[in-house]
């Protein structure tokens, strides 16, 4: 595998642990607010790269240091590698949190059943048939829907994060998220913040930031259905 990046340390990218996080190059969604534009594209020249085995003498040399491994993306799951690179760190002795956009089921599936990550999150970008056509051009409903119900059923640690931004969230879409992911372990709402994004001018003439009394608002509309929701 070749990565995007690195951060070398995180105290909030894996719960409870002090993680490292890595970057995978390459999405299979157009997420217009996506704050990792460079990353989305596959922009390797503009990214600082590296190999598998950089990443693994690096962290050969963090072990008692560090006490988890996040990748994120970018989309990990277009990897098809993955599974093993989730192997060898797992093997040195760390584990595995995946961040995914749950647009590859089946993949997922397979990392669950082989027991190659720890703690799984997904993002929710809003309810699956409104990804069509500015996050995706095709319909996942059901590949999306799949997921939700591959890692609420796995009895791992997991999570379901969305970013709140008007058109592609509101009340109603907040409510029908927080049914589909009914159980789940943590519900997170995130606020957008403006800077580097993959479509600007969606941001500037389309889209709408909102409120922290909104966001409150949402976070009460979903919190009975999750065991805890919070706004970050």
């Amino acid at each position: 595998m070749i990565f995007g990046g690195i951060q070398k340390t995180s105290l909030i990218d894996y719960p409870g642990k002090v993680s490292c996080v890595l970057f995978t190059p390459g999405c299979n969604f157009t997420c217009p607010y996506c704050h990792n534009p460079e990353l989305a594209r596959n922009q390797i020249d503009l990214l600082s790269p590296m190999t598998e085995d950089e990443v693994i003498d690096f962290l050969k040399r963090r072990q008692g240091l560090l006490e988890g491994v996040v990748i994120t993306g970018g989309e990990p799951t277009l990897h098809k590698n993955l599974g093993e690179f989730c192997e060898k760190v797992r093997r040195l002795g760390f584990p595995v949190k995946l961040d995914t956009n749950g647009s590859r089921p089946e993949f997922i599936r397979r990392l669950l059943k082989e027991s190659l990550v720890d703690y799984i999150a997904m993002d929710i970008k809003t309810e699956p048939h409104r990804y069509v056509p500015d996050i995706h051009p095709a319909d996942l409903t059901n590949s999306l829907r799949s997921s939700i119900e591959a890692i609420l059923s796995s009895g791992l640690p997991h999570e379901f994060r969305t970013t709140c931004l008007a058109p592609f969230v509101d009340p109603r879409s907040i409510a029908r998220i927080a049914e589909l992911i009914q159980g789940a372990d943590l519900y997170v709402l995130q606020q957008f913040n403006n800077g580097s994004v993959l479509d600007p001018d969606f941001i500037l003439n389309k889209a709408t930031r909102f409120t922290d009394k909104d966001l409150s608002d949402f976070q009460s509309i979903a919190a009975p259905f999750v065991t805890r929701c919070i706004v970050r």
